[in-house]
This record gives structure tokens, sequence and C-alpha cells, in this order.
């Protein structure tokens, strides 16, 4: 029997649609593409303004202590049901939609009660979601990524395993209060009834996608890189880890799969209450840091570079070397490849600071400043750290000269700029070579963010970088990445070779003697970085 001859299935000829979903921190929203990757419908709904029943405020409740920080877990479900609705009313044909993937805030938990998984392969298409699964969850309220109530949890699970070192090399991260092993392991330690009563542990994602599926969907390796459990050697969960923070804990985790697995067709529930195709295919949903990677179109020797109020880095990594600062993360479009993220929260915040000091307010006198200066700043080097810098923990403005000699100030206000903006460049640098990225022939770097329209700092990221810089509009990358991934997950294949979907526009490249000159002063920094790191503690 051919494709066109069996019940429901698409014919070969019939336009196929991918429909992509973000469960973010404030809203849900919802992308549909066409084949192409033409974007044919957009909707959302956001918590705090659609659904002011549940008080949220930025999405989230934050509790007395101001350190517990969490969202009812019904709200995401209510969403999902206005954004059906929605997306129907925007002119989605869920008929023609052949596959589905989605995002997950990252770190986010969701705990199911036992028989959860009965009352989701049970869900009658006359009834909203959100009264069937009211009584679902044994815990009503999920932790998210903004929660550092675990610090206590975060030592202990460091020393269960050796040390901070020997847990990054596990699970590519040190410990950290958001990530989800430590909040299952104070709920544990706190609700010990309502953990024993929880059937399945899920990701904020792999919880958006079992209702898709109507059963308990697998957390993927991307998004489980973000919960100090998953190694990310083996891609099993590690044991040491396990139990550490909870028992029986791998039984509620399920088996983890790769970002690209389809793990089935979609639950009849959304067949028969919105007319989906009943072989439309259901890929794992994965974190919003992986998706935007998959959004964005990162490939390998690819650093992206988000230049706003803080300053973030996506790389691609074939041999990752794991540290205490970032975090590293398999790769959602490749299992056998990894990605790595750093954020640097003295962004642009800090470059504005420097302009209204040195160029009055002006941007344009500001690159001016920039410009005028040579590559080098004449052997200067400056750190710039208005706010406690996450990577590295440093606070306060470090100068050096040209014989590393700290100086209180710089003799002009060119030096003064461009000792911030290569300070903030080669310091980017410096942290991605630390997690195993190197500057080879071929490379991009993928600038986006506020400060991306600036092309005299665009052209200190690609001496820097000794790569050309090329910009883009990311609007959305996370959710585009997981319409994206619906496809690539249904296709299969090399991702790059399925997806084609962003526009590059280049922005500038090298300068000839741009390795020569920052290859030196990235080897200078990170020696006088980890002076100050040595003397701060």
């Amino acid at each position: 029997m051919s494709d066109e001859d069996q019940p429901g299935s698409m014919a070969p000829n019939e336009a196929k649609n991918y429909l992509g979903f973000d469960f973010s921190t404030q809203q849900v929203k919802a992308i549909v593409v066409n084949d192409r990757l033409e974007v044919l419908q957009e909707a959302a709904v956001q918590f705090d303004n659609d659904l002011p029943e549940y008080r949220t405020h930025g999405g989230v409740n934050v509790r007395g202590d101001g350190l517990t920080v969490t969202a009812p877990t019904i709200m995401w479900v209510k969403a999902l049901d206005m954004l059906m609705d929605k997306l129907r009313v925007a002119g989605a044909d869920f008929s023609t939609v052949a596959a589905v993937s989605g995002t997950g805030q990252q770190h986010g938990s969701v705990y199911w009660r036992r028989g959860g998984e009965k009352i989701l392969a049970e869900l009658q298409p006359d009834r909203f979601l959100h009264d069937q699964l009211a009584m679902a969850f044994s815990i009503t309220d999920s932790p998210i990524w903004m929660d550092s109530s675990t610090t206590a949890q975060c030592q202990a699970l460091e020393e269960a395993v050796g040390g901070p070192q020997k847990l990054s090399d596990l699970t590519g991260s040190r410990a950290y209060e958001r990530f989800t092993g430590n909040q299952i392991a104070k709920i544990y330690q706190r609700r010990k009834e309502a953990y024993t009563n929880t059937e399945r542990i899920s990701l904020v994602s792999s919880f958006a996608c079992s209702l898709f599926l109507g059963s308990y969907a697998p957390i993927d390796f991307a998004d489980g890189s973000g919960m100090n459990l998953l190694d990310i050697n083996t891609k099993n969960w590690s044991q040491p880890c396990l139990d550490a923070c909870a028992p029986d804990l791998a039984d509620k985790l399920g088996t983890p799969v790769p970002a690209s697995e389809r793990v089935g067709n979609i639950a009849s529930y959304f067949v028969d209450r919105y007319s989906f195709n009943p072989d439309c295919a259901v890929i794992a949903f994965t974190g919003d840091n992986p998706s935007s990677l998959a959004g964005m179109c990162l490939e390998p020797g690819d650093v992206a570079v988000s230049l706003g109020t803080s300053d973030t880095l996506f790389l691609w990594l074939d041999a990752p070397k794991p540290k205490l600062e970032g975090h590293v993360f398999i790769n959602p479009v490749d299992s056998n490849a990894y990605m790595a993220l750093l954020c640097f929260k003295n962004g642009s915040l800090t470059r504005e600071r420097i302009r209204n000091e040195c160029a009055d307010g002006s941007w344009d006198l500001f690159n001016q400043l920039l410009d005028m200066t040579p590559r080098g700043n004449f052997g200067n080097l400056g750190m710039y750290y208005d706010k406690k810098e996450i990577t590295p923990e440093l606070e306060g403005a470090f100068r050096f000269n040209k014989a590393d000699e700290p100086v209180s100030r710089f003799t002009s206000r060119e030096v003064e700029v461009r000792a911030l903006v290569e300070g903030q460049f080669v310091a980017k640098r410096v942290h991605a070579e630390n997690l195993g990225f190197s500057v080879g022939t071929g490379a991009r770097v993928l600038a986006t963010g506020g400060a991306s329209g600036n092309k005299s700092l665009l052209q200190v990221l690609a001496d820097v970088f000794n790569a050309p810089v090329y910009t883009m509009d990311v609007t959305n990358s996370a959710c585009l990445g997981s319409a994206y991934r619906a496809k690539h997950g249904l296709l299969g294949g090399i991702y790059k070779e399925v997806i084609k979907g962003q526009n590059f526009t280049l922005a500038c490249k090298p300068n000839s003697d741009a390795d020569k000159v920052y290859t030196a002063m990235v080897e200078r920094f990170d020696h006088l970085e980890a002076s100050l790191m040595k003397d701060a503690k």
C-alpha cells in the first residue's frame, strides 16, 4: 500500500508545514513554517496579561524569602489551550502540519503525580486540557531557572562527586542553584510525601512535549545537560549525581534521548479537537538555549555573540573542556557534538557608561575614538566589571600598561574606549578557548543583539576572533529553532543540509595583522585575569 493510500497519512505532494512552540518564562508562543521555512502564522499568550488569575509578575511568583521562584504548572497548560485557539484564528491549518517540536525555559521542572500518564492517555477532545490536568501534578508550583534557594544542595552535590571541577567534567557545569538536580534534592528533603507521590519528573520542555504526545515524553540530551545529572560523555544519567540528590530518581526521570528523536505521533486529543493529521510526528522538545542554537543555524567552528544588556556566547564544540565557569551541553542538532554557553553580565550598560564618560554620550564620537586607536591599543589592556561578573567572578575596573603593570587611569579617552571594547571581546575569546573552542579557518562570528548594528564594535570583534563577522535577525530564535528541528527530526540527515533558514549579512572581515596582535593579547589577558582571581580569593 502506498503512502497516499494509508488512512490519515499525508500524500507525497501535499503541502507540509512545521509547528514550533516556545514555553518561555513570560509567555508561550508558536510559529508555523512551510517547507521553505517561511513563517506562515505566529501567536503568543502572555502569562501576566492573558492569565491574570494566576497573579504572576514576569510569568513567575517570587516567595517571601526572595530566593524561591516558581510558576503555576497548570498556567502553562491553560496558556496552551488559549494559544491553540489563537493559532486557529490566525489561519493555521493543523491538518497540514507534518511535525511538531518545541522548547522550554531551561532548568524548570514539573512533577506528575502517580496516575498522571493515565490522565494524559485518556484526554477527552471536547474539554480543555487545563480542566482535565488540574489534578495531574504532585507539586502544583514548578521551580524555575530564577530560583536560587538551593545553595546547600549545590554544596552537597559537589562534595558527593569530588568537587566542583569533577561535577563539571561529568555534567558540563559545576553545581548551580537553578539546575534541576539541586531543585529535586530540595523537594525530596523538604516534601518527601510529594516526592514519593511523583511518578515522573519532567523538564519544562519534556512536560510540554508530553501534552502533545499523550504520554510521558523523554528528556532530551541537550536540555538534560542543564540538570547537573546527565553525564555528557556517556549521555546517560550519572548514578553518583542521582544518588546525591534523591532515591529512585532514574525511574522518575526516564531514559534520555537525542534532541532530534521522533518520540511518537501526536495524541488523538489533538487529532480530534484540532484536526491534526494522525501521522503528525512529535520530535523531542529541548531547552531554550539549545533551541536558539538551532534557530541561528550554527555550524561547526561558529561563534554566536549576542550583544545586549548581558553579552552571551554560543559555541559549537567538538571536544569540550568543561570548566568552573560557563556551561557545556550536548548539541541539539548533532548529538555527537557539543555546545557551550557563556554569559557576561557587563555588556551594553558598561559600554554606555564609558560612552557617556569619554564620548559625551555620543556613539558617533565613541566610534571615532575607537577607530582612531591602533589594534592592540599601544599595549594597554582593560577589564571593566561594573557589576560582579559571572565569568569570571570579579568586580571593579582593572587597567594595565604594556608592561602588565596596574595603572589607575589611561592617558587618553580614546585609549580608554579601545581598552573597554578590546577587553570585553578578548575576554570572550579567552573563555571560549578555555572551554575547547579554537579559532580556525572557516570560522564565523554571528553577531546579534542591540549593539550588532555598530560597525566599529564589530570590526574589533572580527579582529579579536580573526574571523569574519556576520549579522542576522534572530527574533524568536528559540521558537524558530523548534520549527526547524521539527523538520529536521522528521526528515533526518545533517542539520545544515536540511535547514537553510537564516540569511546572514557580512558585516566586516578581520585585518591582516589581527591574528598576530590578538593572539598575544589573549595570552596576556588570560594570565592577568588568573592573577586577579588568585588575589581575590
